[in-house]
């Protein structure tokens, strides 16, 4: 591309409205620009960083054996009801009527419509195991867009669906293709952690994500330092290794704590350590009033809970609604004598005479013991913290940031048995096939190697994903000389299949070179008053000095470095 004639302009000055490193160079680079929040235009310059991506994942689906094909965004909404995941989405489904007031949805995700298709495919045990893949536009309209292309309402997806007819079958087309997303993330230059996760609306035994690491992550990694344990925070169990107390228990007493609110408050009021604390947490489960305990160190893991009471949607209790539980204004719940089913996280089932709200204004308990009050459910609900220790090994925990960039499930025969997906065995007997999902965010990817790769200059790509691999700086555009040597190597290296850009645009050689740094092509050949003497300057986007390099030997040395 020569950039006289062609759309390409880069802004100066970081974006206003971008949260993250990425969103702001994205956009500065000229390559996204956003319509709307959680909305982006997808301008030349970006849209050809994200056909290299969408290459790089179709030639690694396509080496596995799947086959792509392509569904709609439209959607009937009776499919979701059917699936009973159209209550799961909730709002952040985008829903409408067409002129005959039937309902539609855009798809958020294809797992119906996946199996609906297999359908087609004849019912034998020897149609099986094949793979269908699509790269289609997703739209979930997200409550807080944010971070550029990472938090979005709509993003391209490449999403995956295997059929088998075993669970052997399924582990093996599902180790296919999580090893084709291995290979993706590799050749895009990603760093990455790959951790088990919550199978949330998508339903299944398994779900694993690869969490590109960087600080702007949404997610938080768990690992242990000293075993290969990894998972991620929603997830990840707090061991329970405390040991019941053999302390004696006292008798439960009400003391008036004015002016103590907080549990740091209430601990210091009565001498008392947080730990000696536990606090009584109201939360409307599908609309449902629950009250959680937990140490007074701990945070609810509102994942936990959906899982465990096999729910949509949690929310904490409004005011009113807390007011009419405890008895008492807010900040005074407590176990004993609340209105409400009790979930105790596990940890709590081993302490004694500990402090509580009183469910009375201005007043707390002390010595409340486990005999004091009823509870539905004892399971592990709180959020793990850094520094506590390893399921596995028992060892330290560490926590870290990511980008979740894929995700894998292993969905079982959920939606087959919906959608009497069914093969028959040798016996001549019906049997649902067994899947499996898998999910590549291109946008999310474009993203995350931008948070990764980046200096103060601008973005660095790595030539796999560059929007071109090399970028030919004319330094004046009045020099003859210098215009047909540049011209005549665009075209040979073009020969060659490189992508190469040309700056023959009318700008001072250091606006080329800041853009050129600024969009991050990862070689740049300058023609300037060197070529006299028959030698161009070569750099590589992340060097710090300039290579002086014979314009007969420049050719041998950028393929070189491709190779």
């Amino acid at each position: 591309m020569k950039l006289s004639n062609s759309y390409f302009y880069t802004i100066r000055e970081n974006a206003k409205d971008e949260d993250s490193i990425s969103g702001n160079l994205l956009v500065r680079a000229g390559m996204i620009k956003k319509s709307s929040s959680g909305i982006y235009m997808m301008m030349p310059m970006g849209k050809r960083v994200l056909k290299k991506i969408e290459d790089i994942v179709r030639e690694e689906m396509d080496a596995t054996g799947a086959q792509e094909l392509l569904m709609p965004v439209l959607i009937p909404e009776e499919v979701y009801e059917k699936s009973g995941r159209r209550e799961a989405f909730g709002k952040n489904m985008f829903a409408m009527k067409d002129r005959y007031q039937k309902r539609y949805v855009m798809g958020p995700t294809h797992e119906e419509l996946f199996t609906i298709a297999a359908t087609m495919k004849g019912s034998s045990y020897k149609d099986f195991p094949y793979n269908l893949y699509q790269i289609q536009t997703k739209f979930r309209d997200e409550t807080r867009p944010r971070y550029g292309l990472i938090r979005v309402r709509e993003f391209i997806m490449q999403d995956a669906y295997s059929f088998d007819t075993t669970e052997e079958g399924l582990h093996q087309s599902y180790m296919t293709t999580f090893n084709a997303y291995k290979r993706m993330m590799d050749r895009m230059g990603l760093t990455y952690k790959i951790v088990k996760a919550d199978t949330g609306a998508m339903g299944g035994s398994l779900s694993e994500e690869f969490q590109a690491i960087t600080p702007i992550g949404e997610d938080i990694i768990v690992s242990c330092k000293s075993c290969d344990f990894c998972s991620n925070l929603e997830i990840t169990e707090v061991v329970d290794h405390a040991c019941d107390s053999d302390e004696e228990e006292k008798s439960i007493e009400i003391v008036e704590t004015p002016n103590a609110k907080t549990i740091e408050e209430v601990a210091a009021f009565f001498n008392k350590s947080v730990n000696d604390f536990v606090k009584t947490l109201i939360y409307k489960v599908d609309g449902k009033t629950y009250a959680f305990l937990l140490k007074g160190t701990r945070e609810l893991n509102e994942t936990k809970v959906l899982k465990l009471l096999n729910a949509n949607e949690i929310e904490l209790a409004d005011f009113d609604e807390v007011e009419r539980v405890t008895h008492a204004k807010v900040g005074f719940a407590g176990p004993v004598g609340i209105d409400c089913p009790i979930i105790m996280d596990r940890e709590v089932s081993h302490m004694k005479n500990f402090i509580a709200g009183a469910n009375k204004t201005d007043h707390h308990m002390i010595n409340v013991n486990l005999k004091d009050f009823t509870v539905e459910q004892v399971a592990d609900i709180a959020q793990v913290h850094e520094g506590d220790v390893c399921p596995v090994c028992g060892k330290e925990l560490s926590f870290e940031k990511g980008i979740e960039v894929a995700n894998t499930f292993k969905l079982g025969t959920k939606y087959a048995k919906i959608f009497g997906l069914e093969y028959q065995d040798e016996n001549n007997k019906l049997h649902p096939a067994t899947m499996g999902c898998y999910g590549f965010g291109l946008g999310r990817a474009m993203a995350a190697v931008v948070e990764q790769h980046h200096d103060d200059a601008g973005i660095v790509w790595p030539t796999s994903i560059a929007p071109y691999t090399v970028a030919i700086v004319i330094v004046s555009m009045k020099d003859e000389e210098q215009v047909r040597i540049a011209n005549e190597l665009y075209e040979e290296l073009k020969s060659l299949g490189i992508d190469v850009v040309l700056d023959d645009r009318k700008e001072r050689p250091g606006v080329k070179f800041k853009d050129m740094e600024l969009i991050g092509i990862p070689y740049r050949i300058t023609v300037g008053r060197g070529i006299k003497e028959g030698n161009v300057e070569f750099r590589e986007r992340t060097a710090s000095e300039n290579e002086e390099v014979s314009i007969h030997d420049i050719k041998e040395k950028i393929v070189k470095l491709l190779k």
